[in-house]
């Protein structure tokens, strides 16, 4: 007997290709992420498909993650992932939305986000803080009543209890909770928005969806799961501005798993990598040298941080979980290496 001949892949769309739901981008995102399953992408991913990929997702409010997972896990036509896109957006996209998506992702529309307010997040000090050290934390970025409300959010998610220490310790220290009302009541921070546009001096932004996290205290069977010291982006030159953050819902000290870096290495980084002997990986040489310090914060402060400095999670050796939710913001068009290393 002959076996089944393999199943098509489909062709990689352009980039102005549309469906149903008239996105330019997202059929060409579908057929990359459905080909990149079993064979190598007949062409190189670009620089401007990593840019558009970010923006994309961001306008859909679709999390990165459950994204990738649907696509991996499901392998759809087209028309069922801008079904599932649709879904997700609770039926229906509004107009607006879609064409100030494709304007961003065509180049072509510009925008500034209402909710920058007249008021400057970081003051000038704070500005000078972040060219020299490549962090800036937003104090009271969000209130207290919304971080209690993401907290009660993600504890109800992930079956915890504040009263009950041993429900803190599951599986992972990553809630993957992205849509809940009270996660996106802190995204939609002006405050937070204000900020990211200081930093970027750019009001067309996008918000990405990202999950939350809960660190609890290290105990007898349990020892600390998060990252050590990393790096999220490429390390092949030149480096380019890119921003990660970091909202803190719970009073975090610096021994309750607070967020650290190695501040002002942004700046030394290109010459470091530089004076790397050859066949040095860096990634594993920063482990080796480099120090970083936690950066404590209060409930509703937001932390900003240069991707290129390294960074990471730390023990939590306090008597309470350290609580937090990830977020970035990002303009319609921005420089960004295609190149891995």
């Amino acid at each position: 007997m002959s076996k089944a001949p393999p199943p098509q892949l489909p062709a990689i769309a352009e980039a102005g290709e549309t469906g149903t739901l008239g996105i330019v981008y997202l059929k060409r995102f579908w057929s990359q992420k459905i080909t990149a399953q079993t064979q190598t992408l007949p062409g190189a991913i670009t620089a401007g498909d990593l840019v558009a990929e970010n923006v994309l997702l961001a306008g859909l409010r679709l999390g990165v993650r459950e994204t990738l997972d649907f696509l991996m896990q499901t392998a759809p036509s087209f028309e069922e992932f801008e079904a599932w896109v649709r879904t997700k957006s609770g039926g229906t996209i509004a107009p607006a939305r879609v064409e100030r998506l494709n304007g961003a992702l065509r180049g072509t529309g510009g925008f500034a986000l209402e909710s920058i307010q007249a008021e400057p997040a970081l003051s000038a000090d704070d500005l000078a803080f972040w060219d020299e050290h490549g962090y800036v934390v937003v104090k009271q970025a969000v209130s207290p009543e919304h971080c209690r409300a993401a907290v009660q959010a993600i504890f109800e998610h992930a079956g915890m209890d504040l009263n009950r220490p041993d429900s803190w310790y599951g599986d992972a220290i990553w809630i993957l909770l992205a849509h809940h009302p009270a996660l996106w009541a802190n995204r939609n921070s002006g405050r937070i928005h204000t900020a990211f546009a200081q930093i970027w001096q750019r009001n067309d932004l996008w918000m990405n969806v990202d999950v939350c996290g809960v660190n609890p205290p290290e105990r007898p069977g349990y020892k600390f799961r998060g990252s050590a010291l990393h790096w999220d982006m490429t390390l092949t030159p030149p480096l380019r501005l890119g921003t990660q953050a970091i909202l803190y819902l719970t009073d975090t000290a610096a021994n309750q798993g607070a967020f650290s870096c190695v501040p002002g290495f942004h700046r030394k980084l290109e010459t470091w990598l530089r004076e790397q002997p050859a066949g040095t990986d860096p990634r594993v040489q920063a482990l080796k040298e480099l120090q970083a310090i936690p950066i404590a914060g209060a409930a509703g402060d937001l932390i900003i941080w240069h991707h290129a400095l390294p960074h990471g999670a730390t023990p939590n050796r306090a008597a309470l979980p350290r609580v937090v939710q990830y977020l970035n913001m990002f303009p319609s068009q921005y420089d960004i290496n295609a190149e891995w290393s």
